[in-house]
């Protein structure tokens, strides 16, 4: 069985979550338009398109949302389609973002995102019925997540369209999930759409050459009375401090503002927000980090000296990153 016609029924489902009219996010359809993807000149689409319809499609007899998302189970599929098929999700390399286990296939990724959605799923307001919006949501791991915990839609933005195809590739075996991937930013999306009861934006505001911007624009998505969910790196220093790597920060080239943990929580309140508070602060170690078979290139381990791992190649501090929860009034 091929992919297309899962690819057709996810796209349908896609389109009828953002008609409902209590979401009221029509606006977002024509982001997901087979015209909209195919008038996308990074990224290369028509050839991660080529790689999903060549995608062999399979029914899981379970699908189990935890800390390693695993769809599916070994002897659901013959040994030789199973080989097929991992030789296919490799096509996908590199993964970032997981732990996913795909009918027995486990998918090592470079991040264990399981311990950084630890640090925040007891801490956050529930997301039993809520919208949510995740912003730099990669192949959708996090996303999956919120699904798990009881959100009844997640729509997650992600321009990187490598990591867009990755969450295409696990939508075909679970098409009837409540969440959708928009292969957009968020400067994209039309202003303002207060239609969101939780956004959350990891591991995105430092890499924005205006932190300022993203913080409004994150809170024109949240209805009154919702809750950001922001995780940043961060550095040591008093109010008003931020860190402006000359050049790059941990071999990443752009990254422009980090700032200390004070100078967030003042940013988060010039912008509007209320009941500012931290919720989590951690030194990124390399069991959380760090090249795999299914990431095979550089890691945190090659971002920082080999004499001092507490600092970057660089020269800066080691990557310490904090996680912020802030209201809209």
């Amino acid at each position: 069985m091929t992919s297309l016609s899962n690819s057709a029924a996810a796209i349908e489902f896609q389109e009828n979550l953002l008609s409902d009219s209590q979401a009221r996010l029509s606006k977002l359809l024509p982001f997901i338009s087979h015209s909209f993807l195919d008038s996308i000149k990074k990224g290369d689409w028509a050839r991660w398109r080529q790689r999903l319809e060549k995608l062999t499609c399979h029914q899981p007899s379970r699908i189990k949302i935890g800390d390693r998302i695993e769809i599916g189970q070994s002897n659901d599929l013959s040994k030789a389609e199973k080989n097929i098929l991992e030789e296919q999700l490799r096509e996908f390399i590199p993964w970032r973002k997981g732990p996913f286990n795909l009918f027995g296939i486990e998918i090592d990724t470079e991040w264990r995102c399981d311990m950084k959605w630890s640090r925040l799923e007891h801490m956050i307001a529930p997301l039993e019925g809520r919208r949510v919006l995740d912003v730099g949501s990669g192949n959708g791991y996090f996303s999956l997540r919120m699904v798990s915990a009881g959100a009844d839609l997640v729509v997650g933005l992600e321009p990187h369209i490598p990591y867009y195809a990755q969450f295409c590739a696990l939508q075909r075996f679970i098409p009837g999930i409540p969440a959708v991937l928009l292969p957009i930013t968020l400067e994209l999306i039309p202003r303002p759409l207060p239609r969101f009861d939780t956004v959350f934006s990891m591991g995105v505001i430092y890499h924005q050459r205006s932190p300022i911007d993203h913080l409004l624009q994150l809170k024109d998505c949240l209805c009154s009375g919702g809750q950001l969910v922001l995780e940043t790196l961060v550095v040591d220093g008093p109010i008003g401090y931020s860190l402006v790597p000359r050049d790059c920060y941990a071999r990443m080239s752009n990254v422009w503002f980090i700032p200390s943990l004070s100078s967030i929580a003042q940013w988060l309140d010039r912008c509007g927000f209320i009941n500012v508070k931290v919720i989590s602060e951690s030194t990124t170690e390399m069991t959380e980090q760090r090249s795999t078979a299914w990431m095979p290139y550089k890691s945190l381990d090659s971002a920082l000296l080999a004499t001092n791992p507490n600092q970057t190649v660089e020269g800066h501090p080691s990557p310490k990153r904090a996680i912020l929860l802030a209201d809209k009034a």
